[in-house]
């Protein structure tokens, strides 16, 4: 009775009726989740991709983007074959006054006008295992295209103060001094004002500097007691513009402890986890671009695919080193670069550390392969840049009775050891011909068309036979020699590692 009771009455709830049915768990009612987790994920990629989306949009609108080209000219020099794939960027600090955040700095009254406070031109090598940034002073002398003339020749150009090529032509003018002062080719460029430096600084959460006096500068109200401190701002912008307070007043001791700055800085964004915190990392880059000037190549993507080619690099591979300098004569308050400075600029144009040379034999032979190209269907013309008289004439007659057509000879700019110089298109021409001098170095070149210049120097070495050449007369005889190189100026540069200890004065 109780039985039948159960079956067919009201009963008492089972208390296993609170938990799903496995039909619920595991039949028609896990679909609803499943797709409404699936629609969760699908909404999370799609806003987070916006976000990235809208983040990449916005940084690239904050950077603003010039084409100089037409004020640095056509005449440029071109990388050597060895450092293609290298990468020069030439980074410029404005000390304009224009703009919000600017205009608080004060105005320099004896010099109006915009300069290149800071200069600083950095090169990437080619296989990315290394980087060295080199410290431009502002009050160097050097040539420069008068007026700015983006055609100007060299022969034309003038003795001017560095800064003052910002100051009447822009960074334009300031690229084409440079390269034409030191045949190293600038990829790219970016110019910051002193709103944009502080921005940065301030987003990092300041930087550590360290001052082995008290600073006490009356101009831009930094004081600081001896020892380490963390700089936000306009303390920071203060402590690296900082000159006639501290030391011996000049640009040179600025430039040293701008160096330790940016060792500071490096070592904050490396060592802390900026990287990691999305946020933050937004924050720093919208600070970064946003009083940031560029060429039209110079954008985000760009700066993306540098900054993850040198994710490996090591703080102790970049170094800081300064252009050599020396008093200017005419002037004691200005200096002018010592002759081992091209010991730098060599360095960037073959893309080898300074102090280590590449090995012998690293680059290619110019006849490691069979020659393509007829001595007879190679247009020649020869210089000299030696200083022995007739060195010129001696080495046409040597290429001449192999085939060569020689074009004419003349003086070329001295130089150590022999230049083989060819435009596009004239790779395997310029390869027959340097068969013929051994050692030589060859280089492309602007405006050569079909002709192959060769320019002797010291050192170089006399006329040899090529393998393909045509006709049987032998070489006439070469009693001219080039003098020999005036011994390789022993390196004075000393360079300062980007994890240096921050009291490191040198």
């Amino acid at each position: 009775m109780d039985g039948a009771a159960h079956r067919g009455g009201e009963h008492e709830p089972d208390p296993h009726d609170a938990f799903p049915s496995r039909r619920e768990v595991h039949g028609t009612g896990r679909r609803p989740w499943r797709r409404r987790l699936a629609i969760a994920l699908v909404l999370v990629v799609a806003l987070g991709g916006a976000g990235v989306a809208y983040a990449t949009w916005r940084l690239n609108a904050n950077i603003t983007k010039v084409d100089v080209s037409k004020a640095i000219g056509t005449d440029r020099p071109t990388q050597a074959a060895q450092a293609r794939g290298a990468v020069n960027i030439l980074l410029v600090g404005s000390d304009t006054r224009e703009g919000k955040g600017n205009d608080a700095i004060g105005k320099v009254v004896e010099d109006p006008g915009q300069h290149s406070d800071t200069n600083l031109l950095v090169h990437l090598s080619k296989d990315r295992t290394w980087a060295t940034v080199v410290s431009i002073p502002r009050d160097s002398m050097t040539k420069a295209p008068p007026e700015c003339s983006p055609t100007a020749p060299k022969d034309q150009w003038v003795t001017r103060q560095w800064n003052h090529n910002y100051k009447i032509g822009g960074i334009g003018c300031l690229i084409r001094t440079l390269e034409g002062n030191t045949g190293v080719r600038i990829d790219h460029y970016g110019v910051v004002d002193f709103r944009g430096f502080q921005s940065m600084v301030q987003a990092l959460g300041g930087v550590e500097v360290c001052t082995t006096e008290a600073i006490d500068d009356r101009e831009s109200g930094l004081r600081l007691s001896p020892g380490t401190h963390t700089l936000k701002g306009k303390q920071a912008l203060a402590y690296v513009r900082t000159r006639k307070s501290v030391g011996d007043g000049s640009d040179l001791g600025r430039i040293q402890r701008q160096q330790a700055f940016l060792s500071s800085i490096a070592q904050k964004a490396t060592s802390s986890q900026l990287l990691f915190e999305p946020t933050r990392l937004f924050g720093f880059l919208d600070a970064a671009t946003k009083s940031l000037t560029t060429d039209p190549e110079f954008g985000l993507g760009t700066m993306k695919d540098l900054a993850e080619s040198v994710r490996g690099i090591g703080l102790k591979n970049i170094e800081f080193v300064t252009v050599p300098n020396e008093v200017y004569p005419n002037d004691e308050n200005r200096v002018q670069w010592q002759p081992s400075a091209e010991l730098i600029w060599e360095s960037f144009r073959e893309d080898h550390q300074l102090g280590r040379k590449p090995k012998p034999g690293a680059t290619p032979s110019p006849s490691a392969t069979p020659l393509s190209v007829s001595p007879d269907a190679v247009r020649v013309q020869v210089l000299n840049g030696s200083g022995a008289s007739g060195l010129a004439s001696q080495a046409a007659a040597a290429l001449g009775v192999q085939g060569f057509r020689v074009t004419g000879t003349g003086n070329g700019e001295s130089r150590t050891g022999t230049l083989v110089e060819y435009s596009t298109g004239q790779e395997e021409a310029a390869r027959t011909v340097a068969a013929a001098f051994p050692g030589a170095k060859v280089e492309e070149a602007t405006g050569l068309g079909r002709t192959v210049r060769v320019t002797m120097g010291a050192g170089s070495k006399n006329v040899v036979e090529v393998e393909n050449r045509t006709g049987t007369k032998a070489l006439p005889k070469q009693p001219v020699s080039a003098p020999t190189p005036a011994p390789t100026p022993t390196p004075t540069i000393s360079a300062r590692a980007a994890n240096a200890d921050i009291c490191k004065t040198s």
